[in-house]
């Protein structure tokens, strides 16, 4: 897998991930480049000096900042590791999200605001690749990203585990109203199709996020971001 742009870079080398091969811009005067080579010396990196037209080869964004680092296959985390940790949790369960560029935004928001986990479905949905990890600008080398089997069996682990499930839906009550305290799991629907049937019915409450406009749905990433930062925010008091 390779990590494009001098911020992934950064937060891969300071994850202390496993760094197989890092390509660099032949004759680049670049400081956090330059300390970038000597961190990935001390992890046995090998350098490989490039020029710009091998970089451009080798990127898939077109936004490699002079340096693509080649790292290990991405490691999915258990669910019982993020339930191990002894303190009211926050978790984000994607239903069926299918855009890279949205999972990568999650997880950085899921970063930001210190949850837990973000959980996927390892069937009909985007997994962490590339662009995941260059627009979630780090924050996919920290937050726990697990994919299991099947998202309505674990919704149910959850609630054994005394999770509250919380959907987002454009019909359900304003999020306001809702006690986002305690271990709770916030559950995003798939772009366009929402939440699936039988998940929004396992959900303990459905809540919807307060809107003025003509536009009446919001992109999956900034519904999932507007419900972290609220349960943040109550959580902060």
């Amino acid at each position: 897998m390779k990590i494009e742009g001098k911020n992934p870079v950064r937060e891969l080398l300071a994850s202390k991930k496993t760094i197989e091969k890092l390509y660099v811009l032949d004759g680049t005067t670049d400081k956090d480049i330059r300390q970038f080579i000597a961190e990935a010396k001390k992890m046995h990196a090998k350098i490989e000096f490039v020029d710009k037209k091998v970089l451009d080869k080798l990127s898939a964004t077109g936004h490699h900042q002079g340096i693509i680092a080649e790292s290990n296959n991405f490691k999915y985390t258990e669910l019982d590791e993020v339930l191990q940790k002894n303190k009211d949790k926050v978790l984000v369960l994607l239903d069926g999200l299918e855009d890279p560029h949205n999972l990568g935004s999650v997880i950085r928001v899921a970063e930001c605001v210190g949850a837990d986990g973000v959980i996927i479905p390892s069937r009909n949905s985007v997994v962490v690749n590339e662009t995941v990890i260059r627009v979630s600008a780090g924050a996919s080398s920290y937050v726990p990203v697990v994919k299991v089997v099947n998202l309505n069996t674990t919704i149910k682990e959850l609630k054994q585990n005394g999770f509250w499930i919380f959907g987002a839906d454009m019909d359900g009550e304003v999020m306001y109203n809702a006690n986002l305290t305690g271990n709770v799991a916030l559950v995003i629907g798939a772009e366009g199709g929402g939440l699936s049937k039988l998940t929004k019915e396992l959900c303990d409450q459905v809540v919807s996020i307060p809107m003025r406009g003509k536009v009446n749905s919001l992109n999956a990433s900034v519904s999932a971001g507007i419900l972290l930062y609220e349960a943040y925010r109550q959580r902060s008091k």
